[in-house]
C-alpha cells in the first residue's frame, strides 16, 4: 500500500483508488492527501465541469462548486456537469448531483452566489486550491487578490475560440496573476465564448490540465504550472509553454504593494458587471 495500511480505507475505496494507489508517486500517502483536501471550482460551466468531474473522481475530499447560473441548453456543447434534463436548473444543483453519482465519498459544498469583494474571503478561506473556471476579467482579478492575500495557489484556465492556457498563480512561489496582466483590456476589446464561441471539447482540454495541477499540488508531486503558462493551440495540436517572472512592483504580490485590501474590480475593469459567468 505503498506507505499505509489497509485499515485507512474501506475496501470499496482500495478498489476505487487503485490505480493511484499503485503509483509509485501517489500511493495510500497520496491518496489520503486527496481524501483530506478541500477544492474551490469558481463556475461550474465549461472549465468548471471537466475540473470538478476529474477532481471528484480523483477522491478530492471537499469540492466547493461557485455559480449563481442557471444552465440553458447552448451551454450543454461543453458543460459535461449538466444534461438535457438539468435545463433552467442552478447550476449549482445539476454539478452536485453529477459529481455526488459519480463519487459519493465526495462533500459538494454549493455557493449559489455571485463572487464579490464582500463574499471572496468567506469563500475562500476554508480551501486549499482555487480553480478559476470564470469567463470575466472582474472575476479573475478578483480572483487573483484574494488568493494572493490569503496565500492560496490559483490555478487559472482561460479558452476562446480555439485556443485556451493554463497556470498556476502562487504568489508564495511565483507571479500572479496581475504580474503578467497588470492591466485588464479596454471593455469589449476581448470577446467573451458567448460573443465568440468556442470549440466544445477545448474548455475539457484546458479544464482537465488544471484538474491535473491541482491534484499534482495536493499530493506534492511533478512540476506545478508556476511561473510558466501553458498554450494550447487546437487547429494545429501544438502545445507551447511560456516563461513568467514575479514582478517587484505587483501592486499586489510585488515588494510594497499598494492593494492590501479587495477593491471596486467592476470599477477597476471600466465595466459594469452582469453576472458571473463561465467559460
Amino acid at each position: 500500500m505503498n506507505g499505509t495500511t489497509q485499515m485507512e480505507f474501506t475496501e470499496e475505496q482500495i478498489k476505487r483508488y487503485s490505480r493511484h494507489i499503485i503509483l509509485k508517486d501517489v500511493g495510500g500517502k497520496g491518496q489520503k492527501k486527496l481524501m483530506d483536501a478541500k477544492v474551490l471550482v469558481i463556475g461550474a460551466g465549461g472549465l468548471g465541469s471537466p475540473s470538478a468531474f476529474y477532481l471528484a473522481a480523483a477522491g478530492v475530499g471537499v469540492i466547493g462548486i461557485l455559480d449563481f447560473d442557471t444552465v440553458d441548453l447552448s451551454n450543454l456543447q461543453r458543460q459535461i456537469l449538466h444534461a438535457t434534463k438539468d435545463v433552467n436548473r442552478p447550476k449549482v444543483e445539476s454539478a452536485k448531483e453529477t459529481l455526488q453519482a459519480l463519487n459519493p465519498d465526495v462533500r459538494v459544498i454549493v455557493h449559489n452566489e455571485r463572487l464579490t469583494a464582500s463574499n471572496a474571503f468567506r469563500i475562500f478561506k476554508d480551501y486549499d486550491v482555487i480553480v478559476d473556471g470564470c469567463d470575466n476579467f472582474v472575476t479573475r482579478y478578483l480572483t487573483n487578490d484574494a488568493c494572493v492575500m490569503l496565500g492560496k495557489p490559483n490555478v487559472h484556465g482561460s479558452v476562446l475560440l480555439f485556443e485556451g492556457h493554463v497556470s498556476v498563480f502562487d504568489a508564495k512561489k511565483g507571479p500572479c496573476y496581475r504580474c503578467q496582466y497588470p492591466q485588464p483590456p479596454p471593455p469589449g476589446m476581448v470577446p467573451s465564448c458567448q460573443e465568440a464561441g468556442v470549440l466544445g471539447v477545448l474548455p475539457g482540454i484546458i479544464g482537465t490540465a488544471q484538474a491535473v495541477e491541482t491534484l499534482k499540488l495536493i499530493i506534492g508531486i511533478g512540476s506545478p504550472l508556476v511561473g510558466r503558462l501553458l498554450h494550447f493551440d487546437a487547429l494545429n495540436m501544438r502545445f507551447r509553454e511560456f516563461k513568467l517572472r514575479k514582478d517587484p512592483l505587483c501592486p499586489v504580490c510585488g515588494d510594497d504593494p499598494s492593494i492590501t485590501q479587495l477593491i471596486d474590480y467592476e470599477e477597476f475593469c471600466g465595466l459594469r458587471r452582469d453576472g458571473e459567468g463561465e467559460e
